[in-house]
C-alpha cells in the first residue's frame, strides 16, 4: 500500500500544470539577449504573462494549455510594436498623395479632418485599423489623434494594446474636437484619469509637435504628464520646413527647443527624427527619450531619410511606426521593416547599415525601449505580458527558409500573419480576426467613404 501510494504521488507531481494558453510546434524567435531562436519551440502563458519560453517537449512537459495555439510550420514572434501612427487616418487613405508634407497637411488633411471628424468617425475609423493591425501582427500602437476616448473604447473592444495620446495642436480654427488649449488640456486629464491602470491603455499626453504648440503649451503638457506618470508623444524634426521654422523663431533646433523648455525625460517619444543633427542624437540619448523611425510615410513625403544607422550605432532607443495610412498607405510593419532596411541601406550608400536582427528588433523590442515599456514588452521572455505573433510559412516566397529573421524583415507580408495573442488573449486565430465583425467593420467604413470624398474634392 505505502509502495502503492508514493507511486500515485511520483505520477501526480509528473503531470503537466494546468495554464491558460501554450502556443506550440513554431519556430520560436525571441528577440532577447541571446537572440535565440527556437525550432519546435513554444510558449506558455497565465495571467496575461509569459511563464516559460524553449523547446516544445520541455514546455508541454511541464505545462498543459487549457487553450492551445499551433504554430505548426510557423514562425512565433514578439508583438509588433507601431511606435508612431494615426489609427482613424485610415479613413483618408488615398485622398491625397504625391504632394509635400505642408501642402497635404494644410490643403487636404486639416479641411478633411474639420469636416468629417466627429466622436462616432473615430470610432468606426478605428475599428477598421484595430482590424488591419490585428491581421498584420501589430500588438501595440501608438496613436496620437482627436476624440482619443473612442481610439480607446476600440482597442479595449478588438484587444489590442495601446498607449494614446489626444492631440494638442494649435491651428486656426481649432481642431475638431476640443478648439483651445486648455479643453484639450482639461480632455486630456478626465482621458489620463479614466484609463489609469489599465491592462491595455496607457493614456498618453500628446502635443503634436513644436512648430504647432507654444512653449507655453508644451510646458502645460510636460507638467500634466508628470503628474499622472504618464508617456509623452510628440512629431520631431519630421521636415526641413519644421527645422526652418523652429530656427527662425527660436534660433535653435527642435530638439534644443525642447531641452531648454525641460520638455525632454525618459518616456517621451518623438516621431519621424529625420533631421536631428549629431548633437541633438546626443541631447535626446542622454534624456533617454524614444526616437521613431518611419521610413515609407517619410519617403512618400519626401520629408527625407532618417539617419538611422548613426541611431543605431549611438544606442538610440529607436522605434518603428507607420504613421498614418493616409501617408503611407497602410499599416503593415512587415512592410515598414522592409523598408527601414532598404533605405538605410540606400541613404548610407553602406549594404552593411540596418542588419535583419537590428531591423526587427526595432519593430518590437526597440518600439518598447522607445516607450520606456522594455521591461514588460517587446521581446518572448519569461514575466513580460504575452504579446505574440505567429507567422505563417505557406507562402512559396517564404522557401526555402535558411534564416527566420532575414524572412521576417525582407520576405514575408502582414498577410502571412495567422495567430496573434495580446496579454494572453487570442485576437486572431488561424488567419480570422475574433474580436471584430469584419464584415461589419469594412461596411461602416465604406458607409463614410462618400462624404471624405466629397469633402477633398480638387
Amino acid at each position: 500500500m505505502v509502495v502503492l501510494l508514493l507511486l500515485v504521488a511520483t505520477v501526480s507531481s509528473a503531470q503537466p500544470r494546468p495554464v491558460d494558453l501554450v502556443v506550440r510546434h513554431g519556430t520560436v524567435v525571441a528577440v532577447d539577449p541571446a537572440h535565440r531562436v527556437i525550432a519546435d519551440g513554444a510558449v506558455a502563458i497565465e495571467g496575461g504573462r509569459i511563464i516559460a519560453v524553449g523547446p516544445a517537449t520541455d514546455v508541454e512537459a511541464a505545462f498543459r494549455g487549457r487553450e492551445t495555439l499551433d504554430a505548426r510550420g510557423g514562425l512565433v514572434i514578439p508583438g509588433l510594436i507601431n511606435a508612431h501612427t494615426h489609427a482613424p487616418m485610415v479613413l483618408f487613405r488615398g485622398v491625397a498623395d504625391d504632394l509635400r508634407l505642408m501642402d497635404w497637411l494644410t490643403r487636404f488633411i486639416f479641411p478633411a479632418e474639420a469636416r468629417n471628424v466627429s466622436a462616432p468617425f473615430v470610432k468606426a475609423a478605428t475599428r477598421l485599423a484595430a482590424l488591419e493591425m490585428i491581421r498584420s501582427g501589430t500588438t501595440t500602437f501608438v496613436d496620437m489623434y482627436y476624440f482619443e476616448d473612442q481610439v480607446a473604447e476600440v482597442a479595449k473592444e478588438a484587444g489590442l494594446r495601446g498607449v494614446l495620446g489626444e492631440t494638442l495642436i494649435e491651428v486656426p480654427g481649432g481642431p475638431p474636437d476640443n478648439k483651445s488649449i486648455p479643453d484639450a488640456l482639461a480632455y486630456t486629464e478626465r482621458f489620463l484619469k479614466r484609463w489609469a491602470g489599465d491592462p491595455l491603455v496607457t493614456a498618453a499626453v500628446a502635443p503634436h509637435s513644436t512648430y504647432l504648440c507654444s512653449p507655453d503649451t508644451l510646458k502645460a503638457a510636460r507638467a500634466l504628464a508628470d503628474r499622472y506618470r504618464a508617456p509623452l508623444l510628440i512629431h520631431l524634426s519630421e521636415s526641413p520646413v519644421e527645422q526652418t521654422q523652429i530656427k527662425e523663431r527660436y534660433g535653435k533646433t527642435s530638439t534644443e527647443h525642447l531641452r531648454d523648455l525641460g520638455f525632454l525625460r525618459k518616456g517621451v517619444l518623438g516621431a519621424h527624427g529625420v533631421w536631428l543633427t549629431p548633437s541633438d542624437r546626443a541631447i535626446l540619448k542622454a534624456s533617454e527619450v524614444g526616437v521613431v523611425h518611419c521610413p515609407q510615410s517619410n519617403m512618400k513625403l519626401s520629408s527625407g531619410a532618417a539617419p538611422v544607422a548613426a541611431m543605431l550605432a549611438e544606442g538610440l532607443r529607436l522605434g518603428l511606426g507607420t504613421d498614418g495610412a493616409a501617408s503611407n498607405n497602410d499599416l503593415d510593419m512587415f512592410d515598414e521593416m522592409d523598408s527601414a532596411a532598404l533605405l538605410a541601406k540606400h541613404a548610407s550608400g553602406d549594404p552593411t547599415a540596418a542588419p535583419a536582427p537590428a531591423v526587427l528588433e526595432m519593430a518590437t523590442l526597440g518600439g518598447a525601449r522607445a516607450l520606456g515599456m522594455e521591461d514588460r514588452l517587446g521581446s518572448l521572455e519569461v514575466g513580460k505580458r504575452a504579446d505574440l505573433v505567429v507567422v505563417s510559412l505557406a507562402a512559396p516566397r517564404l522557401h526555402p527558409l535558411y534564416d527566420a529573421v532575414s524572412h521576417l524583415v525582407y520576405v514575408a507580408k502582414g498577410a502571412d500573419v495567422s495567430g496573434v495573442v495580446v496579454e494572453g488573449r487570442v485576437l486572431m486565430r488561424d488567419g480570422k480576426v475574433l474580436t471584430l465583425d469584419e464584415t461589419a467593420v469594412i461596411r461602416e467604413a465604406e458607409a463614410l467613404r462618400a462624404a471624405v470624398e466629397r469633402s477633398v474634392k480638387r
